[in-house]
Parts: structure tokens; sequence; C-alpha cells
């Protein structure tokens, strides 16, 4: 059960509070800091805590109704060294959408469906002050290893931050002329952070099943991986398929076979010892054993901006993660 705001006074000695995906709740977010004992520090203005260290798992923006003071809160706290963050795929997908494409257009298509995903916080965020944004999001780091625990959106998965390194020299881009690889399909760069901030996909029609419509109405014949069990080895236990799924004719989706899957396909499991949090995959209600969290990783997305909860995980040196350790706002 997630610990109430009252009950988090423990949480005095030094350690990390992983953050999930805010979506521009600024109100949650506020809220939470403060009950994490975070305060506004009179020379830095930002929030801080005399012992611990807030990290977020990116997703700042798009959807939500306070994202520039989101953007100020979370910046503010990563300059004054009282946070840091990961990029999560919608700081990506920001700059994807701003930058020119050599071919004409921009890197992320200007669809209509890219636009109505992206234009509340092209109404929100405008002129030099989106430009100023935008710049940092490019230079974000895609994970982070922090020793004793590791940050990442959607998928930790070491052969793709192999790619990354390789082909950025470190964990982050340092110029939009990167993500011109970083989008073109095909390309090892674009393969490895579509797995880091999107997380593995499998392909639902090529093992004989039909496509879907997701909890936004988008037609799709891939689903979410299931990395974080180390266990699923079936195509039922692989496949993450949400609750509000449809067939095409509109159905509630059926329960998929309980077949067993190629070895490759299970290719993405974490069995690292070192603890695991990430972002990006829409939870809801209580942490649960088993889908939220394993004894290796933990999942800090509880829809926020979607009548959840904004989600923290105390982080003390653990090894296993601890229910107890969750703290909500919602």
């Amino acid at each position: 059960m997630p610990a109430s705001a009252e009950s988090t006074a423990r949480f005095d000695e030094k350690g990390y509070d992983v953050i999930g995906d805010v979506h521009g709740c600024a109100t949650e977010l506020t809220v939470l800091l403060d009950s994490l004992g975070y305060r506004v520090h009179p020379s830095s203005g930002a929030h801080e805590h005399p012992t611990r260290q807030a990290v977020f798992v990116g997703d700042l923006v798009d959807r939500g109704p306070a994202q520039l003071q989101v953007l100020r809160i979370v910046k503010g706290m990563v300059d004054a060294g009282s946070a840091q963050i990961v990029m999560g795929n919608h700081e990506f997908n920001a700059v994807a959408y701003d930058t020119p494409s050599p071919d004409g257009g921009f890197l992320r298509a200007h669809t209509k469906k890219n636009s109505r995903q992206h234009q509340a916080f092209l109404d929100q965020v405008d002129g030099d002050i989106r430009a100023e944004f935008l710049d940092w999001f490019t230079t974000l780091p895609l994970w982070l290893d922090l020793g004793g625990l590791r940050v990442v959106h959607a998928c930790w998965h070491e052969p793709s931050m192999r790619v990354v390194e390789e082909v950025l020299g470190s964990n982050r881009f340092t110029s939009r002329d990167q993500f011109v690889r970083a989008t073109a399909k095909g390309d090892p760069l674009y393969e490895a952070v579509e797995v880091l901030l999107k997380g593995p996909e499998i392909d639902l029609v090529g093992h004989g099943q039909q496509p879907y419509f997701d909890k936004d109405g988008h037609g799709r014949s891939r689903a979410r991986v299931a990395w974080w069990d180390d266990d699923a080895t079936t195509l039922r236990t692989l496949a993450v398929m949400g609750t509000t799924f449809k067939t095409v004719d509109g159905e509630p989706y059926p329960l998929l076979p309980d077949a067993e899957v190629e070895a490759g396909e299970q290719s993405y499991s974490y069995r690292g010892d070192v603890p695991v949090f990430y972002g990006h995959y829409w939870r809801e209600g209580r942490p649960q054993r088993g889908v939220d969290f394993t004894e290796r990783t933990a999942c800090v997305d509880f829809s926020a901006v979607k009548s959840g909860a904004l989600v923290a995980y105390r982080w003390s040196g653990e090894r296993e993660i601890r229910e107890d350790h969750y703290v909500n706002v919602g």
C-alpha cells in the first residue's frame, strides 16, 4: 500500500525520491514535493531537501494543464542540484516535432495525431521560452546509473544503451543533428532509443492475433513487452494489454493465448541485481507486486494526468523494492 504524505517523516536519511510522469500536473507535483520534505530554498528558489535528491523519470510535458510551471519547478531543481532527470519519450518527441528534417518537413511529422498529442504543450509553452526548454530537453540523459539504483523512462536494456554510447559517445544527445538518425526507422540508434524511451514491443499480428485500439483510440498491431517480468515466456505474459483495449469491431480485446514465444522475444527481461525505476506505462490503482513492482523493478507512473496519482518511490539503499516506500498524491 503506498505511504500517505503523513507517513514519510522517517525518510530523513540520504537517498533518492524517484518521481513518476508529471505531464503538466503542477499542483500535484508541489503537493508531492512538500509531502516528501522538499522546501523552496530562499536563495535558489528551487525545492530542496536537506539529505535527499529527487529523480524524475521524464514525461514532464503534454496533456496536463500547467506544463510551464512544471518545467520551471523541475529545471530549477536540476539547476540547483536538488534533482536529476532522464529524458522521456514526450521530451524526445517535442524536440523532434520542432526540428526540421533534411528531407523537408520535421523529424516528427506534423500529422493530426501527433499535433493533437502535442497541442497542449504548444499552447502553454511558447516563443523563446519554448526554445529554451527544447534546448534543455535535447541534452537530458537517456538513463542514469546511480550506483545502488538505475533510472530509465521505459526500459533498462543494456544492448540498446551500448548502441547509444557508440553513436553519441555518452548517455545523451549533444545536438539536434543527432536526432536525425534517432528518428530514422531502421537506424540502430532509432531502434535503441525506441526501446529505452518507449519500451520493446511484440508483434501480435505476427503471432496470429488481431490488431487492437488502445486507450486513446489508436489502432495498433504491436503490444508493449513486460520486460520487468523475468518469468514471462508466453504471449499472454509478455504482451501488456490494457483493460480498455478494443478489437476492430469495438469489443473488449480477448485474452491472449498462453503460447510460448521464441527466446529472442524474451531477451529484454531485466535480470540485474540493481533496482531499476521507470515510468511510461500508465499504471492504475495501488502498486501491485508482480505487476507494478518486482524484487528489482518498480514503475512510478500511475496516470497522474488521467485522474490517477502522482507517485514517488523513496529509495534509501535497499536492494529489494518495498511496497511501503511508495508515496502518492492524488
